[in-house]
């Protein structure tokens, strides 16, 4: 079986390089970011059709889920392509959690915030124990929305063993310690980003220059040209374990 994991997509730029990525390639299931897909923040639902019509099977996101009012019908009608952290407070409409058949193999998808330098939620650390305990899944996916590279790290501890893969995402920066952890999660703390790098972290330098120089906030505007893909391909073996897997990392 073979995975892909695509880090945040930001903005116009992400959803054309990730849809150029996608076109002549074959993966059994692709879980992506979509926190940054419309505008840089958060995500509408035709944005969202875009992608999913693309090739992707779940698109993820975190704390920019509620940028566009326009989702919020969207989420109220019960839809798991799209998720929301799953440890948002109570009474908020989606689902933290995407039930899926590939190839013949049961997959869950779980989509956790964290809470260190973001805004307020419940425990992710609870919110996973809650969620696995009842799972008989085969395959086991989880997009940790965080800031923190230490409770991205702890969370992927936390969950060796029990996860297939846990991946960090919401930094923009893809980091250089995807490995197997000793309970056999494959584990990365960032998976990066997907659209142009021809700005800061998606969005135009201009825009930010003037934010650390004056220390006065102001719109950002997602930047163009560069436009590049990262993330992780996985394959499973016939136990459906990692057997091999690839940074991705691609200008398109």
């Amino acid at each position: 079986m073979k995975i892909l994991m695509l880090g945040d997509i930001v903005g116009a730029p992400g959803r054309r390089a990730v849809c150029r990525f996608l076109q002549g390639r074959s993966y059994d299931f692709v879980v992506a970011n979509g926190e940054n897909a419309s505008g840089g923040v958060g995500i509408t639902p035709s944005d969202a059709m875009h992608l999913l019509d693309a090739g992707i099977s779940v698109l993820t996101s975190g704390n920019h889920i509620w940028a566009h009012r326009e989702i919020m019908p969207w989420l109220e009608k019960g839809t798991t392509s799209l998720l929301r952290p799953a440890n948002l407070p109570p009474g908020n409409p989606g689902s933290g959690m995407s039930l899926c058949n590939a190839a013949g193999v049961t997959v869950l998808v779980v989509n956790l915030q964290g809470r260190v330098f973001m805004q307020e939620s419940d425990c992710p650390f609870r919110a996973a124990d809650r969620i696995l305990a009842g799972s008989e899944a085969a395959v086991t996916i989880v997009d940790f929305h965080a800031e923190a590279t230490s409770e991205k790290e702890a969370m992927g501890r936390y969950l060796d063993g029990r996860a297939t893969i846990v991946a960090g995402t919401h930094t923009h920066v893809q980091t250089a310690d995807l490995r197997r952890l000793p309970g056999g999660t494959l584990y990365m703390t960032d998976l990066g980003m997907c659209g142009s790098t021809g700005g800061v972290i998606g969005v135009r330098f201009e825009e930010v220059r003037q934010r650390f120089l004056t220390g006065r906030p102001g719109r950002l505007v997602v930047a163009e040209g560069g436009e590049a893909v990262c993330g992780l391909e996985v394959e499973l073996d016939s136990s459906l374990a990692p057997a091999s897997w690839s940074v991705v990392s691609e200008r398109v």
